[in-house]
């Protein structure tokens, strides 16, 4: 029956999915056999006991005493015994091995980022060993998120002012959809990313030298995809039009008036200092509400913000 199984859920692409997915089937096919016995009993009784020719009396029926325990303590003991069977599979999922990885992962409006044991950062790109167990620690700087990875069978509450954790081992390479599973906002639909289940050596190079496009892809092409990836368009646009921050049309190389009643021109230095201290010089008319990129963004991902700026006429 793997072909109906396949048919229903998503791929099973981690230990911990094979372990719902089989608790899950076991739950369907006994329902679906309940299901056919109550039919079939259902139609049995509704002729058998039909109504009688007139003057014809039914039968004074008394009660079945191991009926009524057959009926009770049968699903009272599938019931128990799917209760454990789930809690167990829950606790493997929450209670991670002493040799998991260890991997930081924090939402806010609207990205995930990534931090992992040597100090790589990544945003919206998760990168994890095959075959090797791996714990993400988890918590929020804003607002009620939720971590959802279909294929992997793993969603919990993402919760600003606390941590959450969870543990999983991916077993299919290649890569998989997370979402967030809770309202959070106007771009909620667009909180997703990435998971790349790599090869131990694809998992090295990448600590040691971040990911394919970051080391490749022409720098305006880069920060092009910068600005998708990093949640800039959700503040600030490129059509002129005012966001939580000033749009990016025209930016380059134009005299900003600043809070404190100086005036900077936007080059590249700024746009750095910007990028890594964003409170250092705030403009007129806005909230210091920008987070910092310090370690999330690569120099070479900060270079191709800059030159993709300064084509935006």
């Amino acid at each position: 029956m793997n072909w109906f199984r396949e048919w229903m859920m998503p791929v099973a692409a981690s230990e911990h999915a094979i372990k719902v997915d089989d608790l899950y089937m076991f739950i369907f096919w006994l329902m679906l056999a309940f299901f056919i016995l109550i039919c079939y009993l259902t139609v049995v009784f509704a002729l058998k006991y039909r109504r009688k020719k007139e003057g014809v009396l039914t039968v004074n029926f008394s009660h079945n005493l191991a009926l009524e325990l057959a009926w009770s303590i049968i699903p009272l003991i599938l019931v128990i015994g799917i209760f454990f069977w789930g809690f167990n599979d829950y606790v493997s999922a929450f209670v991670a091995p002493n040799d998991a990885i260890e991997i930081h992962v924090t939402g806010s409006k609207w990205k995930w980022a990534f931090e992992y044991p040597d100090g790589t950062r990544s945003i919206k790109k998760l990168h994890v060993p095959i075959n090797k167990p791996v714990r993400l620690i988890m918590t929020s700087e804003d607002v009620l998120h939720a971590f959802f990875i279909p294929s992997l069978r793993i969603k919990t509450d993402v919760i600003p002012g606390r941590y959450v954790d969870m543990s999983f081992t991916a077993t299919v390479p290649g890569r998989h959809q997370v979402f967030c599973a809770e309202y959070c906002g106007k771009d909620h639909s667009d909180m997703m990313a990435e998971v790349y289940v790599d090869t131990p050596e694809q998992y090295d190079i990448f600590l040691k030298e971040g990911p394919e496009e970051l080391r490749t892809m022409p720098l305006v092409e880069l920060g092009k995809f910068t600005y998708d990836e990093a949640g800039c368009k959700s503040c600030h646009s490129l059509d002129g039009t005012e966001g939580e921050g000033p749009s990016f049309k025209g930016l380059w190389g134009r005299s900003e008036k600043l809070r404190d009643g100086s005036s900077v021109t936007v080059d590249e230095n700024y746009i750095r200092e910007s990028i890594l201290n964003p409170s250092a010089k705030v403009v007129a008319g806005y909230e210091p509400v920008m987070p910092t990129f310090q370690g999330l963004l690569r120099e070479r991902q900060i270079t191709g913000m800059i030159e993709y700026l300064k084509t935006l006429k």
